[in-house]
């Protein structure tokens, strides 16, 4: 099956980077609006001590999201710009 019938698949398990090439951990899931299928956030998994310092928005299972908004592209890494977490 080709990736982009999934786009799902292909960003589950990558790390998460800032654009300055600190690391933030792992995507472990994607929130989406169900009605407009619009992409809410990522969850991380692994974060790392410095995604803990980010102050960002945490689940009720105290799992770090990081704002769909703030990526910046998807290839091997997931790239996200850290002035739009903050």
């Amino acid at each position: 099956m080709p990736e982009s019938k999934n786009p799902f698949k292909s960003i589950v398990g990558k790390m998460i980077v800032t654009k300055e090439g600190k690391r933030l951990g792992f995507v472990r899931d994607i929130t989406f609006e169900t009605r407009s299928g619009e992409l809410i956030n990522i969850v991380v998994k692994d974060s790392t001590p410095y995604t803990k310092n980010l102050n960002l928005e945490k689940t009720n299972k105290k799992e770090l999201l990081i704002p769909y908004t703030a990526i910046i592209a998807v290839g091997d890494f997931v790239i996200v710009s850290e002035e739009d977490l903050i």
